[in-house]
């Protein structure tokens, strides 16, 4: 089976507890990654080996519903997700501090396309690595301005 590797990253000015407030808690997912309609992650907060989640993502004219399951987490740097239903894919989600008080982030998703699409490998890599390339720069935006670290009732 075609599996299509795709990892991107970007530094981002703010702490790394900051950055991964929002990478870990998948119901900030709809704030930054773009055509996520809902997440529900059980249970709700910071993930935890075994945290399942329930997306519905609309991407490429389709809408899809992917479950999935947390398999590793390493608290404050690093989780790795599988989906157990839906598109087959799994990656992770990473914070590295930096000396300077920023952080990098890394973002890897492992695709395996079904049918049609295992014939086209090099648009859709490009596709999924552009898609999440723009998810980081939300992301990067949405921490940068702090509102990272404040509830939502909170901000106006």
């Amino acid at each position: 089976m075609t599996t299509l590797t795709v990892s991107v990253a970007t530094t981002v000015a703010a702490p790394a507890a900051d950055a991964w407030t929002v990478l870990a808690d998948y119901a900030r997912d709809r704030q930054w990654r773009a055509g996520v309609r809902s997440m529900v992650p059980t249970p709700p907060g910071p993930v935890g080996p075994g945290t399942t989640t329930r997306e519905v993502l609309r991407a490429a004219g389709r809408t899809t519903r992917n479950d999935g399951v947390v398999t590793d987490v390493t608290p404050g740097r690093r989780f790795a997700w599988r989906t157990t239903s839906g598109v087959d894919a799994d990656g992770s989600r990473e914070v590295e501090p930096l000396p300077d008080g920023s952080c990098r982030v890394r973002l890897e998703l492992r695709v395996r396309p079904p049918g049609l699409l295992r014939l086209v490998p090099g648009p859709l890599r490009w596709l999924l690595a552009r898609g999440l390339r723009g998810d980081l720069d939300r992301l990067r935006a949405l921490v940068e301005t702090g509102r990272a670290t404040r509830p939502a009732c909170e901000r106006s």
